[in-house]
């Protein structure tokens, strides 16, 4: 992924505002542009790595990482296995039978949706191989989990290779 686009167009913006301030205002604006490249693209960086750990738990078993190549991220996605046994799924991965055994007991409940959004969660269940049911348990479950103060995420473990994290001079 090419952040440089993303990058010029926070110079431009940038060199659009110091317009309105006059030629003060574009000599600081020019003199900022190039310590700030830095800054934005961390920034971004930080940005896709959220997104990668948010997209992670909604994949999960699957996984997403963002790599760098040189200075150009790059997203590295491993999809779930297709027909992992339920004794294979990573502890805090809920499945129907487990909630079931937790909780003790099931509720009925009603809900209302949109069409269009019934159609994509029905989509989703076919495609996991589950019921529309145990599709929607499982998202509840990881919603709540995603949301729970208490909770304290656990680092996944690295795929293959060796993981260093840190700092380099």
């Amino acid at each position: 992924m090419d952040l440089r686009l993303y990058v010029e167009n926070i110079h431009r913006q940038l060199a659009v505002a110091a317009e309105a301030g006059g030629d003060e205002a574009r000599a600081l604006a020019e003199r900022l542009v190039a310590p700030l490249d830095a800054a934005i693209r961390l920034t971004l960086q930080d940005v896709l790595v959220a997104a990668a750990e948010e997209i992670t738990c909604e994949l999960a078993p699957g996984s997403v990482e963002l790599r760098l190549r040189g200075r150009d991220p790059e997203f590295v996605v491993t999809p779930p296995p297709v027909d992992l046994p339920v004794d294979d799924l990573p502890a805090g991965v809920a499945t129907p039978a487990s909630l079931e055994a937790d909780e003790g007991g099931m509720s009925r409940i009603n809900l209302r949706m949109p069409d269009q959004l019934k159609g994509r969660i029905e989509r989703a269940a076919g495609a996991e191989g589950l019921s529309v049911n145990s599709w929607l348990v499982r998202a509840a479950t990881a919603a709540l989990e995603r949301t729970d103060p208490g909770r304290r995420r656990e680092p996944r473990a690295p795929l293959g290779g060796q993981r260093y994290t840190g700092w380099a001079r």
